[in-house]
């Protein structure tokens, strides 16, 4: 369905460039005046026309482009609450083992801050408020 409304709109766009493009300006346009072809009044009236109604179907494919795309936007909430966390799985249901020793990671490792496995464990930070970062 959306496909089909783009490929509408992308030929209601190429229209309306060349319909515009047709129409007589200050400057002359691309048609001149001395053509038999599409002068006088009448053709003005036809290209205006012509040019309002492209112009009403760009709004439309426009509007429903927007309104396709929305249909698939789920809400969110815009408080980051944090999802309980479950232990990861490993082969055969036994709880997979941490990626690294003392459960810190790898960059904590190559920087030299991960505490030696003899070190006591840090405290950890009471829960139920919102933790705020402290410098060492």
């Amino acid at each position: 369905m959306l496909t089909v409304v783009i490929v509408i709109h992308l030929m209601l766009v190429l229209a309306m460039i060349g319909v515009v493009l047709l129409q007589k300006s200050e400057g002359g346009g691309l048609i001149s005046s001395t053509s038999g072809f599409m002068t006088g009044r009448g053709t003005a009236n036809v290209l205006t026309r012509t040019t309002a109604l492209l112009a009403v179907g760009f709004f439309v494919t426009s509007l429903a482009l927007s309104w396709l795309a929305g249909l698939s936007r789920k809400p969110a909430s815009i408080v980051n609450t944090p999802a309980p966390v479950e232990a990861p799985i490993g082969a055969g249901g036994a709880p997979a083992a941490p990626l690294s020793q003392g459960g810190h990671g790898v960059l904590d490792q190559l920087r030299g801050n991960a505490p030696s496995a003899n070190a006591p464990a840090p405290p950890s930070p009471a829960p139920g408020g919102p933790q705020v970062p402290q410098s060492q």
